[in-house]
Order: structure tokens, then C-alpha cells, then sequence
């Protein structure tokens, strides 16, 4: 998810911005529902979470503290992106889809503006939380790996 964020923050909005307004909102129009109507995205976007949760609940039960903790500070970094998005992102793109169809959408110039001043800095936000899931997510592997080490690795 991180790297969906990223590409989002580096190409995607950027390459947007540089479209006329009725353009750019049938853009993102199209985005929204491809991705709202995608199993797999929503299949990949919650299980992120789930995973870690279990993941943190089963080295809590091993007593793997050192691992549980980033995995705790995954679950909570991933779980903030995740309300973030449903309380901000969805329903400036609920509000996006409403217009219909972009060549008749009254004040057009105003709504794209606001839409971007907010959802484009979010992005930015979701990305960072998502980076810190990621590398605590790194740092639960690189811990149960030491942990978990039956031998030390040995380059040849």
C-alpha cells in the first residue's frame, strides 16, 4: 500500500494537476471506480491490516516481545491510514462522483480545487503512515529472524 500511495504522491496527482479541471475530474472519477470496484484492492487493502494484527497477536502468545511491538506500531500506523481513508479520502471521492458527468458539472473549477487542496496533502499523510507501517513490518522480520536464527549466517 505504501507504493500505491507513493506513485500517487510522484506521478499520478502530479500528472493530473497539469490537466484542465473537467479532465482531471473524470480522471479521478474513473480511478475511484476502478479501485472501488475491485475485490482484490479491498481484499489487499484490509487483509494488510489483518495480517498484522494476527501476526502481533501471535508473538504476544510466543512471547516475542520484540517482535510484537513493531508489529503493534504497523497495525496502528496502517489502522490510521485506513480511517483516515474511509473519514476523508472516500468521501471527497463520493463527492467527486456525485458531479456526474464532468463536462456539465456546475462551478467545476471551485469543487476540483477544493477536492485537490484536501485529498492531495492527505495522500501525503496516508503515504508517510504507510512507510511507518512499512518499516515496522521490517523491523518485526529482521527481529524474529535474529530471534529465530538456529545458526549464524555465514556468507560464502
Amino acid at each position: 500500500m505504501a507504493g500505491l500511495f507513493f506513485a500517487y504522491d510522484v506521478s499520478v496527482m502530479p500528472g493530473l494537476a497539469e490537466l484542465d479541471d473537467r479532465t482531471y475530474a473524470a480522471a479521478m472519477q474513473r480511478f475511484n471506480a476502478v479501485i472501488d470496484g475491485s475485490a482484490m484492492f479491498g481484499l489487499v487493502f484490509l487483509a494488510a491490516l489483518c495480517l498484522t494484527v494476527a501476526s502481533a497477536i501471535v508473538a504476544f502468545r510466543k512471547k516475542q516481545l520484540a517482535v510484537a511491538v513493531p508489529l503493534v506500531v504497523a497495525a496502528v500506523a496502517y489502522l490510521a491510514v485506513l480511517v483516515i481513508t474511509v473519514v476523508v479520502n472516500l468521501p471527497l471521492n463520493a463527492e467527486l462522483a456525485d458531479l456526474g458527468n464532468a463536462t456539465s458539472a456546475k462551478d467545476l473549477p471551485a469543487v476540483i480545487e477544493d477536492f485537490k487542496s484536501v485529498w492531495v496533502p492527505v495522500n501525503v499523510v496516508r503515504t508517510l503512515l504507510c512507510v511507518l507501517s512499512l518499516g515496522a513490518l521490517c523491523s518485526a522480520l529482521l527481529r524474529y529472524g535474529r530471534a529465530t536464527a538456529t545458526a549464524p549466517f555465514r556468507p560464502v
